[in-house]
């Protein structure tokens, strides 16, 4: 076993048992600070136009992956070479960090904590914090779908997608994948700011998140099956509702998320005050339920333990 799958297990084991918490500084607010920085200089030194905005995207992407890239790359080859201990030590470290299984788990359980023991009001402002669209006006079965919803989606993007980027080159391509995924969060809108400037982020984003996504959908039908939920309807959503969104991959685990609860999730959604209509995924065989957050932290879970297993069995099979 290498030093790159050691320090891959450890840091998946110490996110489940330390998750995310709010004093540790976390290496993605760097990547955030970097962001932002370069696109306040790309926009002073381009035009505001379509061309423009669309070649400055594209320079913020390069920028942002090569210095994501290449200070972890730097860091880590000085590190092993002069006491691998170290290198190994700061490798889990990352791993760790660039992971977000309880963090996932955790913040949306607020959500939960919120509606049960102080209400709606409560609910809402909980569920505000992790999902983007307007929540104000969001019902108790509105707030927990969104929760659901935040839980299937970021399984992918918060857990199989980094760890499966991981897998392939330890934390130096997790920190690729998270300058990626953070960029499509930061600019990736489109909006009358982001329409152009945010094109490539976001194309980027959908190109590096396809096979996870996939990847994502597959390992949770399995954790359906294996935590008694309905895995043969997650199965049968996936394959029908699984392109029900404007995103090529945001679909995917949120179908098999409804098939396995047997309830409806997406459909029509406020932001900024403007209401966009998207379709449903899934059916409304019975109405959500506040359990429902708690039900979906059983697939995430399941997903991101099959994620971690079958990974390192692949890995050292290929190695």
């Amino acid at each position: 076993m290498t030093y790159m799958t050691i320090a891959i297990v450890a840091g998946f084991v110490l996110d489940l048992i330390f998750g995310d918490p709010r004093w540790l500084y976390h290496p993605v607010r760097l990547i955030g600070h970097l962001i932002s920085g370069t696109e306040r200089i790309i926009r002073n030194c381009l035009p505001a136009n379509k061309t423009g905005e669309r070649i400055g995207g594209g320079i913020l992407v390069l920028v942002v992956v090569t210095v994501s890239t290449g200070v972890p790359t730097v860091i880590l080859s000085v590190a092993y070479k002069y006491f691998w201990q170290l290198g190994l030590a700061l490798e889990s470290f990352w791993c760790y960090q660039i992971l977000a299984t309880k963090s996932l788990k955790v913040e949306s359980d607020r959500v939960y904590i919120a509606l049960k023991d102080k209400g709606l009001e409560a609910g809402r402002k909980a569920v505000s914090m992790i999902v983007g669209r307007d929540t104000q006006n969001l019902t108790e079965e509105g707030v927990t779908k969104a929760a659901v919803e935040t839980v299937a989606e970021n399984t992918s993007d918060g857990v199989i997608a980094p760890l499966f980027y991981m897998l392939i080159g330890g934390a130096v391509l997790g920190f690729t994948y998270k300058a990626i995924n953070t960029m499509d969060s930061m600019v990736g809108y489109k909006n009358d700011k982001y329409q152009w400037f945010g094109t490539a982020a976001a194309k980027l984003d959908d190109v590096v998140n396809f096979i996870p996504a996939r990847v994502s959908a597959v390992l949770m039908i399995l954790a359906a099956y294996l935590t008694g939920m309905d895995g043969k309807n997650a199965a049968r959503i996936f394959r029908r509702d699984r392109f029900n969104h404007k995103s090529p991959n945001s679909a995917q685990t949120e179908a098999v998320m409804a098939g396995a609860l047997d309830v409806q999730l997406a459909g029509d959604a406020w932001y900024f005050g403007k209401l966009h209509k998207k379709p449903t995924i899934g059916d409304p065989v019975r109405e959500m339920k506040l359990l429902d957050i708690r039900r979906s932290h059983k697939l995430l879970y399941g997903t991101a333990m099959l994620g971690l297993i079958l990974g390192i069995i692949l890995r050292i099979l290929v190695l």
